[in-house]
């Protein structure tokens, strides 16, 4: 297959990991900081530099203050519409953002109220769908609200352990919204997803361990949680990007 018959996203956790999948020929970043929470908004100063280094590949932002859940009060609400509103502001191609209700619906008006502040951006609903009670019926419910596509794994730990259910959502969104597939995406899986989804938009990391250049560390002291690996940062590789791609181009 061509190329052309692509969209690749990386998911981007620094504004090297965006040159990075700007060199491998990514398509689009989704710069997000707190990895280990699913990702959080990053700050102006990543934002900023990430646009001002992106010239060939678009970036997209994601819009969550906080891990944890989808369901958001008042204030937070406020808060991410003031990112969407710093976003456009930066020249920011797009924004990525979901809310869901207690139930484990779409809620529609806090939605609405953040695709108002993004409106001429490209939006993506990100993996709170994977939190959905019922996929197809929110599926319907995000197309109504006017997203352009949606990341999902197929309510799954992993997008190949979601096969069935990815396949099945874009067959019944029928070209209205982009079904992306995405976590745990690489090298090794990407073709057997795209063969048996027949989906053709992919997020993926592409990361690889960076060892500190740190030559002490006090090991009895810990930023965060005792016993995480605080030596080691993970970072977007060129190479891993272009052999993921590659990986695609191969199918016949």
């Amino acid at each position: 297959m061509k190329r052309t018959d692509f969209e690749i996203e990386i998911c981007a956790n620094s504004v090297e990991s965006c040159l990075a999948a700007q060199q491998g020929g990514a398509d689009r970043v989704e710069l997000c900081m707190g990895i280990p929470e699913g990702g959080t908004t990053p700050s102006y100063g990543e934002i900023k530099m990430a646009r001002d280094v992106l010239t060939e590949t678009r970036l997209h932002v994601i819009i969550r203050n906080r891990g944890g859940d989808f369901l958001y009060t008042e204030q937070e609400l406020r808060r991410m519409a003031t990112d969407i509103d710093l976003c456009r502001r930066l020249g920011v191609d797009g924004v990525v953002f979901g809310c869901l209700t207690a139930e484990g619906d779409i809620d529609r008006a806090p939605n609405a109220f953040l695709m108002a502040h993004a409106k001429g951006m490209s939006t993506t609903f990100h993996r709170a769908f994977d939190r959905c009670r019922n996929a197809g019926k929110a599926l319907e419910e995000i197309i109504g609200s006017g997203f352009d596509r949606i990341l999902t794994s197929g309510q799954q730990p992993t997008a190949e352990q979601g096969i069935r259910l990815l396949r099945q959502l874009h067959e019944q969104a029928g070209g209205r919204v982009k079904i992306m597939a995405g976590c745990g995406v690489n090298e090794q899986n990407i073709a057997r997803i795209c063969r048996e989804t027949s989906l053709r938009a992919f997020h993926f990391s592409a990361r690889e361990p960076q060892h500190s250049r740190m030559d002490y560390v006090n090991p009895s002291v810990y930023m965060g949680a005792e016993g995480a690996d605080e030596d080691t940062v993970m970072l977007t590789t060129e190479r891993r990007v272009r052999n993921t791609i590659e990986a695609l181009t191969a199918l016949p």
